[in-house]
């Protein structure tokens, strides 16, 4: 473990001046995704986030079907200017059910942005993002709608998540964007290939989301005992024959963990932030957890050097993961580069 260096007391500038810890905490875990959430405990998990200096807080309208803007909200109130609040909008329905549409409209933009600040009891946004690209309209015209809120005063910085290089390029010459969200771990390195080179190159910061491969990581998940109601069921690299190949990856970053007496999912994030450094911009994974003790642990990545030869096997098991990250391939970025 690293001594004096330790960046938690820091901030990361992502793009267009947005300053927010170095850890994200991800919302969508507080809701009922991975199975049932105790609303009180969700409570306390994000004091507690914030209480261990991660004030970075990442949600969306459809987590929980709004439930889980208005549990943000109760943070809020009470703590508002210690918080960096990110959210979402376009998709239509929940994680749980599934999606019914997804809308990048103008007068949807429009909609979105007042129900969330409702929910969310606060009248600015720090970070608003594009959840998804709604393939019906020109994202010229959604970041053009987006960046009437900034000039309205109610979004204070643009996001856009799961968009290719060029659609990113497209909405950066409409409006400055501050970050791009998109699934990025050891074992999900798609975003490599062209839309982290398109971020480095325009200044814009980048936001992992599952940087723990939605748990797998961490070498706690048994993908053939997942819930009926757990989404993952549905992401091909969880079947059956897929996760049983993919635990190479886990005993590769379990084998370094074990070198630094440091855990599984430290590794994990020490990488991602390792990465970022390599490939040239600001980058803020956003895990997501119920439990307190899992803040401390993740924010034990700031304080893990990893050294080249850790980083060459990480790099060698990430190659020989099986299966797609997403069940539609269109619905990520990969499936439309």
């Amino acid at each position: 473990m690293a001594n004096a260096r330790t960046e938690r007391g820091n901030t990361v500038q992502l793009g267009d001046g947005l300053a927010v810890s170095p850890l994200g905490f991800g919302g969508m875990a507080l809701t009922p995704v991975y199975g049932e959430v105790d609303p009180a405990d969700a409570l306390r998990t994000l004091h507690h986030a914030v209480d261990a200096g991660v004030s970075f807080i990442d949600t969306a309208d459809i987590y929980g079907g709004g439930s889980n803007e208005e549990l943000i909200a109760q943070l809020l109130r009470e703590r508002r200017n210690e918080v960096q609040l990110a959210t979402k909008f376009a998709l239509v329905g929940t994680p749980s059910d599934g999606y019914t549409d997804i809308r990048g409209d103008a007068a949807y933009v429009r909609q979105a942005v007042d129900r969330s600040l409702q929910r969310l009891g606060t009248d600015v946004i720090d970070l608003y993002y594009m959840h998804r690209r709604d393939l019906r309209v020109p994202i010229v015209e959604t970041v053009g709608a987006m960046a009437e809120l900034v000039q309205q005063g109610k979004v204070r910085n643009l996001g856009l998540s799961e968009v290719t290089a060029q659609e990113l390029r497209d909405a950066a010459s409409v409006h400055p964007i501050a970050a791009v969200q998109s699934e990025w771990s050891i074992w999900s390195r798609d975003v490599e290939r062209n839309v982290v080179p398109a971020a480095a190159g325009l200044g814009v910061g980048f936001v992992p989301y599952s940087p723990l491969g939605r748990g797998f990581l961490t070498g706690t998940v048994d993908a053939s005992s997942l819930g009926a109601n757990d989404f993952r069921r549905r992401i091909p690299r969880f079947a059956p024959d897929a996760a049983g190949a993919n635990q190479a990856v886990v005993d590769a970053v379990r084998a370094v963990a074990d070198q630094l007496g440091a855990t599984p999912a430290q590794v994990a994030l020490a990488w991602l932030l390792v990465q970022g450094k390599r490939l040239g911009l600001p980058v803020v994974p956003i895990p997501g957890t119920r439990k307190a003790s899992r803040i401390d642990e993740n924010l034990g990545a700031l304080d893990l050097d990893l050294t080249p030869a850790q980083l060459d096997a990480l790099d060698a098991a990430s190659d020989a993961v099986v299966g797609s990250r997403s069940a539609d391939p269109a619905w990520v970025s990969e499936g439309r580069e």
